[in-house]
């Protein structure tokens, strides 16, 4: 705008240029609304507005209660709980929505086959929703990928207060990609030569501290006293003054020693846990020297570096003992976080060939019902349905994988232990026999006299009655539960 001071005279076409200046600005004006009424006559129309106002998210698009599974659909069990201000339904669309093909707002253009790419939530009863995935949202064999979307991002989201994957049914066009375990259950039992009892084990107590040697001694004793396997605790790998190489060497010359003067095949759980190079350096090692078995911290060492083990083990003729180091930072959650059921069901799918479950009597977290559940879904061809903890899971050809019963037990528990998994399993007692009265052998032996008890429908009052080891056993701990 341009002024004059008083005084000064107008030019001489100054109206013009006043009415041609006013015409300019009346037609920047027209613009302006005619792009408002353009973009909200679009955003209307193609991004989801309702009524008077925009709609920036799309969450419940998600859900539809009628919608029935289609065969080949991954079906997810979760818990959760809303944050303050969000309703049930659009929680639970969040939750399909983010870990499918939706985003937190209404998008400009997709193409057409997204629609039958999105997760479909189809039945929430109070705080527990079931989500259905479309199978081509997963790539075939790779159950890296699977848990970066059923449990993934989500878990993050300012949305949800909580939110716990229970389980996932995996339908038979999923499993085919994978190769579970190599050996399952009763290649387990051939190999070792056991039969008709539970495969039994002992970790040298206590866990860490003994020199290779000494550890190996220990062993010795544990074999000698009628277990199975001596197993490496979880974070023994290979420390300053007990190397794993020199472990494998003593552990081997005394598993000789014990093999030739029992008659018996004995074993031993050796902690190969590392960068997925060095893990396979030590389990060359162990086939080396004629061991049947690796052990990995498959948590820590992440479901990759389990995958690439499962097939480099496989190929070397060693099954896997699976430690579940870690899982409580994320499985303890009762409302949030992944359940041990599910990362048992991972670990089978992936190909290990036992995993610890708890055992519901002694020192770690975890109740009877779950210990059940544990158990048939690791060893069951189909695993039926339990409300609130599994879902149906028909595992095709997948082999069957040991639970495994460890933590704070001893003779005086065996029989609880075995009315919950019965003979089916890996029993490890460590501290409870490595703290009998007469040393580690007459440990092991009593623990072996408590399955025969069992075996044989007796208490063990009555088989302490012909078994000094068992008796004395007793003696200490009498049916003692450890917290």
């Amino acid at each position: 705008m341009v002024s004059f001071a008083s005084g000064d005279s107008y030019p001489a076409d100054w109206q013009a240029q006043r009415q041609k200046k006013n015409q300019l600005e009346f037609i920047s004006i027209l613009h302006s609304l005619t792009g408002i009424i353009i973009l909200t006559f679009f955003n209307r129309h193609y991004l989801g507005c309702t009524g008077t106002h925009m709609a920036i998210d799309w969450y419940k698009e998600f859900v539809n209660l009628d919608y029935e599974p289609e065969k080949d659909d991954l079906v997810c069990l979760f818990y959760f709980e809303p944050a303050a201000g969000v309703s049930g339904k659009e929680a639970v669309g969040r939750i399909a929505s983010e870990s499918s093909t939706g985003t937190w707002t209404t998008l400009f253009t997709m193409p057409p086959r997204m629609k039958a790419l999105q997760a479909t939530a189809f039945d929430i009863e109070g705080n527990v929703a079931k989500i259905a995935y479309p199978l081509e949202l997963w790539e075939e064999g790779n159950a890296v990928q699977l848990m970066s979307g059923i449990g993934g991002n989500i878990f993050g989201m300012k949305a949800l207060k909580n939110l716990r994957l229970i389980d996932a049914s995996l339908p038979r066009s999923y499993l085919k990609k994978f190769r579970g375990p190599h050996f399952g259950n009763n290649g387990i039992r051939k190999m070792m030569g056991v039969h008709g009892r539970p495969l039994t084990g002992a970790v040298p107590k206590p866990k860490i501290g003994f020199s290779a040697k000494e550890h190996a001694e220990v062993g010795y004793e544990t074999w000698m006293g009628g277990f199975d396997f001596v197993k490496d605790d979880e974070n023994l790998t290979s420390v300053s003054f007990n190397r794993f190489e020199d472990r494998v060497k003593y552990l081997t010359k005394l598993r000789q020693k014990a093999e030739k003067e029992t008659g018996e095949k004995k074993s031993a759980f050796l902690n190969i846990t590392a960068d997925v190079e060095t893990m396979k350096k030590r389990a060359d090692l162990l086939a080396e020297n004629g061991w049947n078995y690796a052990m990995i911290d498959v948590v820590v060492a992440g479901t990759a570096g389990v995958m690439t083990m499962r097939d480099y083990c496989s190929d070397l003729g060693l099954a896997i003992h699976a430690h579940r180091a870690m899982h409580a930072t994320f499985t303890r959650n009762r409302k949030h976080g992944i359940t041990m059921q599910f990362l048992a069901k991972l670990m089978r799918l992936i190909g290990v060939s036992q995993i610890h479950t708890g055992t519901a009597v002694g020192k770690l977290t975890g109740s009877r019902r779950e210990s059940v559940a544990l158990a048939d879904l690791l060893r069951e061809k189909k695993t039926k349905a339990v409300d609130g903890m599994l879902l149906d899971q028909d595992w095709g050809t997948i082999k069957s994988a040991f639970p495994v019963s460890s933590g704070g037990l001893h003779p005086g528990l065996v029989p609880e232990v075995m009315d919950i998994y019965g003979t089916e399993m890996i029993l490890l007692v460590s501290g409870g026999i490595h703290g009998h009265p007469k040393g580690t052998r007459a440990g092991a032996k009593a623990t072996m006299q408590a399955i025969e008890a069992w075996q044989e429908g007796i208490t063990l009052e009555e088989k302490a009655k012909k078994t000094n080891e068992l008796r004395e056993a007793l003696g200490k701990w009498g049916h003692y539960k450890p917290v």
